[in-house]
């Protein structure tokens, strides 16, 4: 439903308050339609403001990033809101120089004297080593052992990667969005209530948008007749309401919207079922480490010694049975990003605790981020003699249909519901570009900076 100048007061409701939902707050107060006096903007968020993956994500921004239809605008946008309101001061942001590396870790007798958590020991003693620096490696990337490193290649420089403090940034974004109007409340959304549009098909077309033939190999999604809900075919319905639960009172209240967009990231399914988008877990740590350490992001592949007698847990034997003997070496891969006063650490995802009602109630797998801890540690003193600050989880958003990786941004087919979510491991580096194509749809009603086509809900609900 799109909001036009001059209308009666509209009613805008976000159902989320992670960076999706607190950047598109932001962009829909900064559109030039949007007038306080007739339009109220309520963000309705369930535990608290970047509980989920937008507090606990690493934050990395990359022109290289996908999908492609967005990501330059993104990147562009990122960079603006940090010069127009100091986000270098406030939320982390800098140009950051991203590479692959490769490096041998240390068996646990090179460690004596780790900070390492016990009962997790890094593996069997190595065989041979690497001796000296391979050519190529940054001299200012001194946080890695030299000796211990195989290989390094340069993905992005400084030009096309940043980084941000995730959890800083959608908090920045959302103070800016209060201050220009809009309501936060906390409380868990329970319901959508519909209504239906007497006489009318269900049969929708997606948006029109300024890009309609700008590629004319690109699929176009309007010369096709999509249903949001193939049950309800000879009628429309429209979302004319949110119910919440609030926490206080533990009553349900239901709120009024003409404009109700979604984007509860891996929760979006349980209030509108269709939407294709699961959940997928994922461990980080953050690490003080001895010093500051130089601005690099690094996706690694580090061979890892395996223990006498060992139980860890390694990435080749992740399953709910007890899995064979395990190597004699295993490779892991951490993603380490170096932020202004600390180290983030993630891991890989998995699926073996289904996504829970909130996240309040993630469930942290103590081993996995100690895990992860030993492998870094094994490659970096830095790491190893620094103070291990917080262990965490989080779930990540994910399109569950073959051949489309999300996020899915636009209308649903639902009269006044749209729908900006399942942006997967690149929310944070997505997020502006997503408030402001948002903001767009429900102003201009359809999106202007970039050809989302691909994107549409409506191709695969």
């Amino acid at each position: 439903m799109t909001v036009m100048p001059g209308q009666d007061k509209k009613n805008i409701v976000i159902i989320g308050g992670g960076i999706i939902g607190c950047t598109t707050a932001y962009y829909l107060t900064r559109h030039p339609s949007y007038d306080p006096k007739i339009h109220s903007i309520t963000l309705i968020e369930a535990t608290r403001i970047a509980g989920g993956a937008s507090g606990k994500a690493g934050g990395l921004l990359a022109v290289w990033a996908y999908p492609s239809y967005i990501v330059g605008l993104s990147f562009k946008l990122h960079e603006e809101l940090a010069n127009e309101h100091g986000g270098e001061e406030h939320w982390g942001y800098r140009r950051v120089t991203c590479g692959d590396l490769e490096a041998q870790g240390r068996d646990w007798s090179d460690l004596d004297g780790a900070n390492l958590p016990r009962g997790h020991p890094l593996g069997k003693r190595r065989k041979g080593g690497v001796t000296g620096r391979p050519t190529g490696v940054p001299e200012d990337l001194d946080w890695i052992v030299p000796e211990l490193i195989q290989d390094y290649e340069e993905i992005g420089d400084t030009s096309a990667t940043a980084q941000v403090h995730p959890y800083q940034f959608t908090l920045a974004m959302l103070d800016l969005a209060k201050a220009k109007g809009v309501k936060v409340i906390i409380g868990s959304v329970t319901d959508l209530k519909y209504t239906d549009i007497p006489g009318t098909s269900n049969q929708m077309t997606p948006p029109p948008s300024e890009y309609q033939n700008s590629d004319p190999s690109s699929p176009n999604a309007s010369s096709t007749s999509l249903s949001s809900d193939s049950s309800t075919s000879l009628r429309r319905r429209a979302v004319i309401g949110v119910t919440y639960t609030d926490p206080k009172t533990e009553q349900s209240v239901t709120i009024p919207s003409s404009t109700t967009i979604l984007a509860a990231g891996p929760w979006t399914s349980k209030l509108y079922p269709s939407a294709p988008i699961s959940g997928l877990r994922a461990h980080s740590v953050t690490i003080t480490p001895t010093e500051p350490v130089s601005a690099y992001a690094l996706f690694t592949k580090i061979n890892i010694p395996q223990a006498p007698n060992s139980q860890l847990v390694t990435p080749r034997t992740r399953s709910g049975s007890r899995s064979p003997p395990a190597p004699e070496r295993v490779f892991a891969s951490p993603e380490i990003y170096a932020r202004p006063t600390e180290i983030y650490v993630c891991g890989e995802g998995d699926m073996d605790v289904p996504l829970p009602a909130s996240t309040a109630e993630v469930e942290v797998d103590e081993a996995r981020c100690d895990e992860l801890i030993s492998q870094v540690a094994s490659i970096s003193d830095h790491i190893r003699e620094g103070i291990v600050t917080r262990k965490q989880a989080c779930y990540l958003p994910i399109v569950n249909i073959g051949g489309s990786g999300g996020p899915l941004i636009g209308e649903t087919g639902t009269e006044g519901l749209l729908l900006a979510s399942g942006h997967s491991c690149w929310g944070i580096n997505n997020a502006p570009a997503t408030g402001v194509l948002m903001a767009e749809i429900v102003f201009d009603g359809k999106a202007k900076s970039a050809d989302i086509r691909t994107m549409d809900p409506r191709r695969i609900l």
